[in-house]
């Protein structure tokens, strides 16, 4: 009997921890959030430093957003990239993603591409989402793209919400539009950076290698939105389960064009984050 009230308290214990240390997993990928580095070498921009977020879907760090606000004042950024899903689509109030974009962008430019949710968002309450963006501070890029001198170089910065598959891979999901503005958008030699929530094309499609851009800015997957240790996100969109890792630097095979891909910053409305700390991302181009 001794040896049973034993191997029980020992069950019990285990199984507490476990269940601690799910829940100390759920809170910091839900709740807290790290900034990641990266260093990315080309060979025409020596000297910018450029912060994405991505998929905040109406989340929140301290009041107002005040902790994300001051974490990245003290990056001291050239540029903010916003990629998409600053907001929820079943939610009319646009309130957390103006006030961020308004404080922002007394810190430097601030850039925003569409993410599904903006698309979805203007479908469901027929508002048109870029004017509210604009007036709160940001640079909505909708298949528009603008060519920016900062710190003394010309830099090409575009956005668009496709799956920009390149047109030898015929494809429904990216329109004869999206393909002219693309050929557009790369018919420079100047430095290019695209804002482009969707991923798949840069990861699965070729992407980088069809397309001449230099750097493409991603989220939408959230990572995988749950992260298993060795095997790496459960699920994504497009990507289907057990996805392996979706986050970090995906370079072409000459390395020359790069595409940056966050985990993002929310979460899945209907399965939280777990095992996945929400990121703000540093990128600093160095020339090399």
């Amino acid at each position: 009997m001794h040896k049973d009230k034993k191997l029980i308290l020992t069950i019990l214990l285990a199984f507490t921890l476990l269940l601690m240390n799910i829940y100390k997993e759920y809170y910091i990928s839900n709740y807290a959030y790290t900034t990641t580095y990266y260093e990315i070498t080309n060979n025409q921009i020596s000297s910018l430093r450029i912060i994405q977020l991505t998929d905040l879907h109406n989340s929140e760090f301290g009041n107002n957003n005040i902790d994300l606000v001051n974490s990245i004042k003290n990056e001291n950024p050239d540029l903010i990239f916003i990629t998409g899903d600053l907001i929820n689509s079943n939610n009319q109030d646009t309130s957390i993603a103006t006030k961020l974009i308004t404080q922002l962008s007394s810190i430097c430019p601030v850039y925003i591409s569409y993410g599904n949710h903006e698309i979805e968002y203007e479908e469901n309450y027929h508002i048109d989402i870029q004017s509210i963006y604009e007036d709160a501070g940001g640079i909505v890029l909708e298949k528009e793209y603008v060519d920016i001198t900062i710190n003394n170089q010309t830099i090409r910065i575009g956005g668009i919400y496709s799956y920009c598959i390149p047109g030898i891979y015929y494809s429904k999901s990216t329109s004869n539009e999206d393909i002219l503005f693309l050929e557009d958008f790369i018919d420079t030699d100047t430095y290019t950076i695209l804002l482009c929530h969707m991923p798949y094309c840069w990861l699965k499609a070729n992407g980088l290698e069809e397309w001449n851009i230099d750097c493409v800015f991603a989220g939408h997957v959230h990572g995988g939105q749950i992260i298993l240790p060795i095997v790496g996100g459960l699920y994504a969109p497009d990507f289907g389960f057990f996805t392996g890792k979706l986050y970090g630097l995906y370079y072409s095979e000459d390395n020359s064009k790069v595409l940056v891909l966050s985990r993002g910053l929310g979460s899945n409305e209907l399965i939280p984050r777990i095992n996945n700390v929400p990121e703000i991302v540093v990128a600093d181009f160095i020339e090399g």
